[in-house]
């Protein structure tokens, strides 16, 4: 075999195995990041962003919002202010969502 081919060959899987490499590098990076959000979600949920206690779920005018067992703060999930305040067209809430989007 001829020196030029043979450094061809050399180039080529140096190549593929930084390529491989590479890709493996990324992908334990993801998981990686997978897990610690994973983490960071068992070691938050239901607790108190305010405080750091427990967030018991609670039934208020038929709507289950999460209360902290320490100092009352109140979580609501996306869309339980809106089923708690109702339909306003022109109320306090409306106006509000277009103040901090600037709708």
């Amino acid at each position: 075999m001829s020196e030029k081919h043979t450094s061809q060959e050399e180039d080529y899987f140096k190549r593929v195995d930084r390529e491989k490499k590479e890709a493996l590098k990324k992908k334990l990076a993801e998981q990686k990041a997978a897990a610690k959000k994973l983490e960071q979600a068992q070691l938050h949920h239901m607790k108190c962003g305010k405080c750091g206690s427990d967030m018991k779920p609670r039934q208020f005018k038929g709507v289950e919002i999460d209360v902290c067992v320490a100092c009352g703060a109140v979580l609501l999930d996306p869309g339980e202010l809106e089923e708690l305040a109702g339909e306003e067209s022109q109320g306090f809430f409306s106006n509000l969502g277009h103040w901090v989007l600037g709708d």
